[in-house]
């Protein structure tokens, strides 16, 4: 039976944290395409999996934020959306096991649809591609994540939507504007509210940005906007450049998990991070939340 996104979220749901970095910790030079460790290392993969899980994540992702021919055939990998994307899923699915559900995650091409670089129908079929690969993997549901154009997550969503019966979340990375709550294209939480509804996402979100203090304000915009459930997993703060020249980013796990309880008082169904954030940041989130 598929997933109910607004039954499951009834009480907030913890989800995971970042994939990058963890993989980056197990040896993922900076710059490969992380989605070939699906095949060439899952155990790695596996294992980032299995420490959110163990972390206390409700909800984890999957190893395909890269999985569509655009990205993939800058690693030469463009034919190989559904071997990726299903392997991602199935990664995923076994770490999950009965503890966690697992949200297929689909990103951005780098296109940007209103310059019509590519043809909106490759766009969609390489999402469609990427959708039924995660469904085929044992995904539960299908997050959109860290888009910044209104128009391709329309297509990636209606793609999705006609490719599985998985629910889809939208997310898209707020942190642009005077205030911080519109995406770098100018789009606001209430415009994709207002797109989510009319082409059935089951939810909306918001995700990497500026930090948690900053999703506060984008998960009451979105409440004012839509009884959608609602998918909030910031950074860590914004990325900082130490004396050795190694990026970092500022906040620790108890800071970061400070915010959580204000997210969820401004309507945040689903708690989590993006860059940053580690499987001690989520362990601290599930603490707060306690």
């Amino acid at each position: 039976m598929a997933l109910n996104l607004t039954e499951f979220a009834r009480t907030p749901r913890v989800t995971d944290g970042a994939w990058g970095t963890e993989m980056q910790k197990r040896g993922l030079p900076a710059g490969a395409c992380p989605e070939l460790w699906n095949v060439e290392n899952p155990s790695a993969v596996e294992e980032v999996a299995r420490g959110y899980v163990e972390a206390g994540s409700e909800a984890i992702i999957t190893n395909t934020f890269g999985g569509n021919a655009f990205v993939l055939g800058q690693h030469g990998a463009a034919d190989r959306v559904a071997e990726l994307c299903e392997a991602g899923a199935t990664i995923s699915r076994k770490a999950a096991g009965d503890a966690a559900k697992v949200f297929g995650s689909i990103g951005p091409t780098g296109k940007i649809v209103m310059m019509e670089e590519v043809p909106a129908e490759q766009l969609a079929a390489t999402f469609a591609e990427a959708a039924r690969a995660l469904a085929r993997g044992g995904a539960d549901a299908i997050v959109l994540e860290t888009f910044n154009e209104l128009a391709e997550i329309e297509i990636a969503l209606k793609a999705a939507r006609e490719a599985t019966d998985l629910p889809v979340v939208c997310s898209m990375t707020f942190s642009s504007g005077p205030d911080q709550t519109s995406t770098m294209m100018g789009d606001t939480p209430a415009a994709l509210a207002a797109l989510a509804e009319a082409h059935g996402a089951a939810a909306v979100g918001a995700n990497c940005g500026v930090g948690p203090d900053n999703y506060v304000k984008v998960a009451r915009l979105y409440r004012q906007a839509t009884r959608l459930p609602i998918w909030i997993k910031a950074n860590a703060g914004l990325p900082r450049v130490d004396s050795a020249g190694k990026t970092y980013f500022p906040m620790g796990p108890e800071p970061f998990a400070g915010f959580a309880p204000a997210l969820a008082e401004a309507g945040a169904n689903f708690i989590g991070g993006c860059c940053g954030t580690t499987p001690e940041h989520i362990r601290a989130v599930k603490a707060s939340l306690a």
